[in-house]
């Protein structure tokens, strides 16, 4: 197989759960949040481990990131950077804090940048968050929040997912989603439709059709073990990519009225997706997490990268991962960065590495 990602830079994180790439000015940042670090003198344990964590924000220095600030929020899972007019957000999803018993219900947090720093704007009560995301319709800003787990000793702390609207000098409540283990959204618009995905662990994940009103159940995507989307543009068709930790993850095809199937994904343990265009071609990174189980998880393992050839995607080439959680799209001078997260190491510990590859086609 060609190569087309080559590493260019490591960088130590601990327990990395998302990249996130954004501009401030002259700056560019990538905001990593981290679940956890790794307690001296304990066994290996992905569901261990200190929660007072921090996220990180690395400025780009050359090929790489170097260390530039922090921002504190606890179990980090997810950074969601987005505008409003001239003022600029960073929102944290925390699923956790402590080292043990963990309390799941607590804040997540939307920052703001005020010229120098990020600084607390507005918190958000919730449980066991996982993603934040913000989109627009309609000129109205939405920003929705995946969350719930099911945990022993924690059913009655539960919540549906929440979208949240902005009413000019804050967010507020819009809708529930129904959820259980909730993990991700994805907004898009297909043939007029204003569609937002939602993945969920232990149901279905569900894509919600706007109504001009509220988001309303259109059709489910995937039974159970969702964790992710992504879609692309082909020749007119509209696909989208449904990431699933467990079983076959899928391209599904708009027909005009729904989402079918369109082709499998055979490799299990698929966390997320990142879609790459350079020129004509169109590629896709498949970040994969873990298998088997908690208690023992294999997490070295193979992502891969596809390329759109004849209608499907074919698998070019493979890279290490070790707990891979998120890929992101980052663009400089020379061309084409992927941003990749890993959570665990090969012996399941948080420390381990986010990893900077150039990508040429």
């Amino acid at each position: 197989m060609p190569t087309h990602l080559t590493e260019v830079a490591s960088i130590p994180t601990s327990g990395a759960r998302a990249v996130e790439p954004f501009d401030l000015g002259d700056r560019h940042i990538l905001a990593v949040p981290q679940l956890a670090y790794d307690v001296p003198g304990t066994d290996a344990n992905m569901n261990g481990g200190d929660s007072d964590t921090v996220t990180l924000l690395l400025e780009r220095k050359g090929a790489g990131y170097v260390p530039w600030q922090t921002v504190p929020a606890p179990g980090g899972e997810d950074a969601e950077f987005f505008r409003i007019g001239d003022r600029a957000f960073l929102a944290i999803a925390s699923i956790r804090r402590g080292s043990g018993p963990y309390q799941f219900t607590i804040d997540s947090q939307v920052f703001e940048w005020n010229g120098r720093t990020f600084e607390s704007f507005q918190k958000f009560e919730g449980f066991a968050a996982k993603q934040w995301k913000h989109f627009e319709i309609d000129g109205q800003h939405f920003l929705a929040l995946a969350q719930g787990v099911t945990v022993p000793g924690h059913e009655d702390e539960n919540r549906p997912s929440v979208i949240y609207r902005w009413d000019g000098s804050s967010f507020t409540h819009f809708q529930d989603i129904d959820s259980k283990w909730a993990y991700n959204w994805h907004a898009f618009a297909v043939d007029g439709h204003q569609f937002l995905a939602h993945a969920d662990h232990v149901q279905a994940s569900v894509l919600y059709r706007w109504t001009g009103q509220r988001f309303q159940a259109y059709q489910n995507l995937a039974a159970d073990h969702g964790r992710a989307f992504a879609h692309f543009e082909r020749d007119g068709v509209t696909y989208l990519l449904v990431a699933r930790l467990l079983g076959e993850s899928q391209v599904m095809r708009w027909d005009g009225e729904r989402f079918v199937t369109h082709q499998l994904l055979e490799q299990p343990g698929t966390r997320e997706f990142a879609v790459v265009h350079d020129g004509d071609a169109l590629f896709v990174v498949c970040v994969n997490f873990i298998l088997g189980p908690q208690t023992s998880p294999t997490t070295a393992l193979n992502s891969q990268l596809y390329q759109w050839r004849e209608n499907r995607l074919e698998v070019v080439e493979e890279f290490a991962t070790t707990g891979g959680t998120d890929a992101a799209v980052v663009h400089d001078d020379q061309g084409i960065l992927i941003a990749v997260s890993n959570a665990l190491s090969p012996d399941a510990r948080f420390a381990a590495r986010t990893v900077l590859y150039r990508f040429t086609h």
